[in-house]
């Protein structure tokens, strides 16, 4: 049996491009390494995706998002402090609908509405329990063998299976990257003071904070430090963490209590050096891993899988082949050109304001402020947070 499209792994991006592509007379296989029942119902893991109005239009377009509103919490404003510094610069949409930036979903929850859409779908079949062995492209297809001995055919495969990607890797395609050494904690937060709908992100020394603000006095924390120290957050006990917690955001929103478990993830980085290849393409982690700080990498898996099956069903369509080099290499160029500008700000950011230097400490108020007074960049900064 050959299928068209090969897609391995079921997060995010891989169920996302499934849903994508189904209804358009192309068979599917999604392959995950995780079980039936993890998939059905996926287990808070901490995180919550700050998802912008492109984003959101996309989810709708797969109609998901009506299962999602519900959960969703509005973010309206973004601000940016370092260190003890009382100046705050702050981001707003500008124009944006509905006067928000975006919306913060839980990871679990997008998982699950996207794999119930899948379930909807008589052409993609779902295959479980399985890990990819090898994978064989050529120009007549492509091939993955599973570690159970079973081999599946198509005319495209896709990798969607992590930053540290095992197909990615099998296809030979390198890729940058970065283990920073640091890791990101993050859990959900009571606290005594009002978020007002707005994501705060502070840059202090050795550290760097967020509170994401959820609905009620609640707020997604996140902490990245050096993994040691991340560790030993992590080990203490309830009463111990609250205070620390406490102490680290110096106290800003009152009392703080821990509302939900707590989670730990090393902060790697990547960048492939080639997002498709023969028969093969990447999309979401596999192809661009973000630095955390700019919330963005869940959005920019979201618009590479629409990219990509954009570019895969305009050569279906046509009667063409789904898996020609042609829509590959124009899904390649489109989507480097979206993630590069995004990538390389991130990192200049994030080395900025985690670098102990004197010149960076110096340099970083001064960012700050000059941020502040350049009100059109302020605005289009907004704009490109909200996406829309």
């Amino acid at each position: 049996m050959q299928d068209d499209i090969i897609i391995v792994g079921a997060g995010p991006a891989g169920l996302s491009l499934a849903n994508s592509l189904a209804g358009h007379g192309l068979s599917i296989a999604l392959v995950e390494r995780q079980s039936l029942e993890q998939l059905e119902a996926p287990e808070f893991d901490g995180r919550e995706i700050a998802l912008t109005h492109r984003s959101v239009g996309i989810l709708n377009g797969l109609s998901v998002w009506p299962e999602l509103a519900a959960e969703a919490a509005p973010m309206r404003e973004a601000r940016v402090l370092n260190g003890a510094s009382p100046f705050a610069l702050t981001f707003d949409s500008g124009q944006a609908i509905e006067g928000l930036l975006g919306w913060l979903v839980p990871n679990h929850a997008i998982r699950r509405a996207l794999y119930r859409a899948v379930l909807s779908r008589p052409d993609v079949r779902i295959v479980t329990g399985a890990e990819a062995a090898a994978v064989h492209t050529r120009a007549s297809g492509a091939e993955l063998r599973l570690r159970d001995g079973r081999s599946l055919r198509g005319r495209l495969l896709v990798a969607a299976d992590s930053r540290m990607s095992a197909v990615r890797d099998m296809l030979g395609i390198s890729a940058h990257i970065r283990r920073t050494g640091r890791a990101m904690l993050v859990c959900r937060m009571e606290h005594d003071g009002d978020h007002a709908r707005t994501a705060t992100e502070w840059f202090d020394h050795g550290q760097t904070l967020a509170l994401l603000p959820l609905n009620g006095r609640m707020s997604s924390a996140v902490i990245t430090l050096p993994s040691h120290e991340a560790e030993r957050l992590m080990a203490l006990g309830t009463e111990a963490f609250e205070a620390e917690m406490e102490r680290r955001f110096a106290h800003r929103m009152g009392r703080m209590r821990l509302a939900s478990s707590r989670h730990l993830y090393p902060l790697t980085i990547t960048w492939s050096r080639h997002f498709a290849a023969t028969r093969a393409a990447l999309v979401g982690d596999a192809a661009v891993g973000m630095h955390p700080v700019t919330a963005h990498g869940f959005n920019l898996g979201l618009l590479g899988q629409h990219g990509l099956a954009r570019q895969v069903l305009r050569a279906a369509r046509r009667g063409g082949d789904p898996g020609a080099e042609g829509p590959l290499k124009r899904y390649e160029a489109l989507h480097r050109l979206a993630c590069r500008p995004l990538y390389d700000a991130t990192n200049a950011l994030v080395a900025l304001y985690t670098r102990e230097s004197p010149v960076a400490r110096l340099a970083r108020p001064a960012v700050l402020r000059l941020g502040q007074r350049l009100p059109l960049a302020r605005r289009g900064i907004g704009a490109l947070l909200a996406q829309r």
